[in-house]
């Protein structure tokens, strides 16, 4: 099992040095990975400072060596797809292939679609997210890319450069269980990061609601991908070992095979640089 940090955009973690400083000592505590909420607009969190998180992932990518960074997670159908597949193989250059790809439709919807004119129509996204996945891979391939789909067309295009993992870097997909179109999604690509309706974010899913989820992505692979599926789970562990072991343990066993680690989403330090700091210092949990 591997272990990542979870951030916010906003607040201390909007500044770039703020993230590089968490990446640093994540990797000097021997985490695994630093994931960074993609928001352009989140009305719970107004007032505070939001940032790039891909300029806040470069910084990340300038003050590490081995951890794996990306985000967690990106709204593919708020993007065009060529800027994104630049943004995604610019870092996967300079971190030496350490991206991941997390993507979903976002959310709140709301704010991230409606409040700058777009639809609000999940059907509507989940056909955009769908073709926008589809075109990123062709794009990270390096080679020439034509398409005309319902949403996007490209017309004899080849970015360059590709990106260092080939066909692309790992691509996880996002959404809350029990609702079934993301985790169908999902078990078509390399990861699965649920939210769970009953453990919002920062709390410990129920290990019964895991082993439903796994065995229903398990029954939807493709027959005989034998690529590795990441089954990726997130809350809020104390810093002392066996009480973490305590709880992360279950859910290995259930399936699990990240944990990221999280502040509770409503609690007052979720965007605060210290208490994340203090976390991460005290290391990952140890199974």
């Amino acid at each position: 099992m591997r272990f990542s940090v979870n951030i916010p955009n906003f607040g201390d973690f909007a500044d770039p040095r703020n993230v590089a400083t968490v990446a640093a000592a994540a990797e000097q505590a021997g985490w695994d990975g630093l994931f960074v909420w993609d928001h352009v607009l989140h009305r719970h969190h107004q007032g505070r400072p939001f940032a790039d998180p891909w300029m806040l992932l470069t910084a990340a990518a300038l003050a590490t060596s081995r951890i794996r960074l990306g985000t967690l997670l990106t709204p593919v159908p708020r993007c065009r797809p060529q800027q994104l597949a630049r943004q995604v193989a610019t870092l996967d250059q300079l971190s030496g292939g350490r991206v991941t790809f997390a993507a979903g439709l976002g959310g709140p919807i709301e704010d991230e679609y409606r409040s700058f004119g777009d639809t609000a129509e999940p059907n509507v996204l989940g056909e955009r997210l769908d073709e926008g996945l589809e075109l990123l891979r062709r794009f990270w391939t390096g080679e020439p890319v034509s398409h005309r789909g319902r949403h996007y067309e490209v017309r004899d295009v080849t970015l360059l450069p590709a990106t260092v993992q080939q066909p692309g870097p790992p691509v996880w997909i996002g959404g809350f269980w029990p609702r079934r179109p993301p985790m169908r999604r999902a078990a078509r690509w390399d990861g699965a990061v649920p939210l769970f309706e009953t453990a919002r974010h920062g709390h410990v899913p129920d290990v019964a609601e895991v082993r439903s989820l796994v065995g229903y992505i398990r029954e939807r692979r493709p027959a005989g991908d034998a690529r590795p599926f990441e089954f990726v789970l997130g809350g809020a562990t104390p810093p002392e070992a066996a009480k973490a072991r305590d709880v992360i343990a279950p859910l290995r066993d259930a399936g699990a095979t990240w944990w990221d680690e999280r502040q509770i989403q409503t609690g007052p330090d979720l965007d605060r640089l210290p208490p994340v700091l203090r976390r991460i210092e005290a290391g990952p949990p140890t199974l």
